[in-house]
């Protein structure tokens, strides 16, 4: 039998071809897995979501039409419409309020997971084990680095989940150091 993980990184291996966009969507994944635990909650209801949130992104590469035309094609695969819901509420702009807590860590992780990983491949290890919050809080202030990652998001994410924002990044580098081999990450390459 297929279990829900099983299903849902099919789903991503049909849609994604980049290999970047599943490191991200794994990334993602791990760090709702995180906050999961943290807040005592079923990994899996909170890791699904993030493992699936940027599926469509490849077929629907625009805000007009990611993730909701997404939607669609997680309900014709029987993905449950919480989950949906979750992903659609990780866009601001399509107007699906972020109404729980898983909702509101998926917003605050997704950003987040880009930014350090852009930090943790400008050092020269290539390790998360080497990135610390005080080398993403230093690179934070560089507005040019990793430009296309909206820090305004990343705060308002930590604020809406009721987490400093330097704990956040902690937790969300804490999650990526548990599949860092996975995301390429590691030193090892």
């Amino acid at each position: 039998m297929t279990t829900r993980r099983e299903q849902a990184w099919q789903i991503v291996c049909e849609f994604v071809q980049s290999e970047n966009l599943r490191k991200h969507m794994l990334a993602v994944e791990a760090s709702m897995r995180h906050y999961a635990r943290l807040y005592g909650q079923e990994e899996d209801s909170w890791a699904i979501p993030g493992l699936l949130h940027d599926f469509d992104w490849e077929i629907h590469p625009s805000l007009e039409q990611h993730p909701q035309l997404g939607a669609p094609i997680l309900r014709n695969r029987a993905v449950p419409e919480d989950v949906v819901q979750c992903i659609l509420s990780h866009a601001p702009h399509t107007g699906v309020p972020r109404a729980s807590l898983r909702d509101r860590a998926l917003y605050a992780c997704d950003e987040l997971t880009g930014l350090i990983t852009a930090v943790t491949l400008v050092r020269p290890s290539k390790s998360l084990y080497d990135v610390k919050v005080k080398s993403v809080r230093k690179k934070w202030k560089d507005k040019a680095f990793a430009a296309g990652v909206i820090r305004g998001d990343i705060e308002l994410g930590a604020q809406e989940l009721g987490v400093n924002l330097w704990i956040h990044v902690q937790n969300v580098i804490d999650a990526m150091r548990l599949v860092a081999t996975e995301l390429g990450l590691d030193g090892a390459n």
